[in-house]
């Protein structure tokens, strides 16, 4: 009886350190607290800036809700790295014509410049990561990813 019980219990038990889920949050932590360091200190910018500066850097104009969904971040963090890009004078805000609710968000020349400035040191950033591993190991990770993403896409 009493090793069923040992057994019960450690099926109710779930190992962190092995769960999938738990070990990508915490590699995606660790990854972008790194990377953060470098937009940080060259830019002072929060996660939620930077997300949204590369957003717009990258797509153009997009509206509040584009970023946040394109980002994975909620209104209001998304809300408040505009309001911070603003204040820097890195980005303007455009009321749509036919809904004075939605708002199209573009880079200045500034935020452009900010942009600019972080797309080699975030290439080099990347290219430094993926360095650790080999060719083989890069490739795996690059399938694994790209499966998991499309089978997470799918209803």
């Amino acid at each position: 009886m009493a090793s069923m019980e040992i057994t019960d219990l450690e099926a109710e038990i779930l190992e962190l350190e092995s769960f999938l889920p738990y070990r990508l949050y915490r590699l995606a932590d660790a990854v972008s607290r790194e990377f953060s360091g470098i937009y940080k200190d060259r830019l002072g910018l929060t996660r939620p800036e930077w997300r949204t500066l590369a957003g717009l850097g990258q797509h153009g104009t997009m509206t509040a809700k584009a970023l946040g969904e394109q980002s994975a971040m909620h209104k209001t963090k998304v809300s408040r790295a505009v309001a911070e890009l603003e204040r820097r004078r890195w980005l303007t805000r455009t009321p749509d014509e036919k809904d004075r609710r939605v708002e199209h968000l573009t880079l200045t020349k500034a935020g452009l410049a900010a942009y600019r400035e972080m797309v080699p040191l975030a290439k080099a950033f990347e290219r430094e990561l993926l360095d650790k591993l080999d060719a083989r190991e890069r490739t795996g990770l690059a399938r694994a990813v790209a499966a998991l993403e499309a089978k997470l896409a799918q209803p």
